[in-house]
């Protein structure tokens, strides 16, 4: 769906490129996660991708073509939701949706369908200007699935949801997999990336430093290790034994048979430690 190879682009008097040589690519049904710390080159590399920013070297092809031969068809193909809502905040969200479906050559899904898809079936009515930063994020999400685009570019699509919300969108994202559509997400939620994503790339200064599936790096940067939470009276109490010969150790199988075991954890590493680790800084 997506062929990358040593994308960079710098902003104009900028001291240095704010992506560097980027290579990687995306399959069809794909769901891609782009991760990494603000500033570290994911909304520049999302704007390249999506036809807002020209000036960059490297190669890029998209639906096997270059980017640089599309024109406005392909706008028809792709569907974008940005991590800050641009809607018309006078107009209703039912009327934003009908303006947006309107510049589509193609057919689009009914507003009132869409609303209802994330919680706000109930406010389509109301001025865009009244709704909450994650009515609005919401709203974004859906009109990007207006024309049922075959490609995907979500950037921080659960930004500021609460749990019920954020777990529409993550629902709706793998609905959209199961469709056969193909997302590029960009997420600083590491519990939404490991959920979602197929595979995922992290970005350090401009730069790729990682891509792999969630799962695959978990297990790779984790210790083989189980730790076994206990209570002992009034006390929970820990100990952790190798998964090398487990079903063998005597002090495991015993400590199963003779406590009041209340947890089992593998030890493999989460994707927020992974991050942590490879990018040097927080989730901020």
């Amino acid at each position: 769906m997506i062929r990358v190879e040593d994308l960079s682009f710098a902003y104009a008097a900028a001291e240095r490129e704010a992506v560097r040589k980027l290579t990687f690519d995306i399959a069809s049904g794909e769901i891609f996660g782009f991760l990494g710390p603000s500033g570290a080159g994911k909304s520049t590399t999302q704007k390249v991708l999506i036809g807002l920013l020209d000036g960059y070297r490297g190669s890029i092809r998209v639906f096997d073509r270059d980017l640089a031969d599309w024109g406005s068809d392909y706008y028809e193909r792709i569907g974008v939701s940005f991590e800050f809502p641009n809607h018309y905040l006078k107009l209703t969200a039912t009327e934003n949706l009908d303006y947006f479906g309107a510049l589509y050559d193609r057919p689009t899904h009914a507003a009132e369908e869409l609303l209802d898809l994330v919680g706000l079936g109930g406010e389509g009515d109301l001025p865009v200007g009244q709704y909450s930063k994650g009515m609005k994020t919401r709203l974004g999400v859906v009109r990007a699935l207006l024309h049922d685009p075959e490609l995907l570019f979500l950037d921080e699509p659960t930004a500021g949801l609460d749990p019920v919300n954020a777990r529409r969108i993550v629902e709706l994202i793998r609905v959209q997999r199961d469709a056969g559509r193909t997302v590029f997400l960009t997420t600083h939620d590491m519990g939404v990336a490991d959920e979602l994503c197929d595979r995922v790339a992290f970005i350090v200064d401009g730069r790729i430093a990682l891509i792999d599936a969630p799962r695959a790096l978990k297990l790779r940067r984790g210790e083989r290790k189980v730790r076994v939470e206990f209570r002992r009276g009034e006390r929970l109490e820990r100990e952790e034994f190798s998964l090398e010969g487990l079903g063998e150790d005597e002090r495991f199988t015993a400590l199963l048979r003779r406590e009041d075991v209340q947890t089992l954890h593998t030890q493999e590493a989460s994707l927020a430690d992974i991050f942590i680790e490879v990018t040097g800084r927080g989730l901020s």
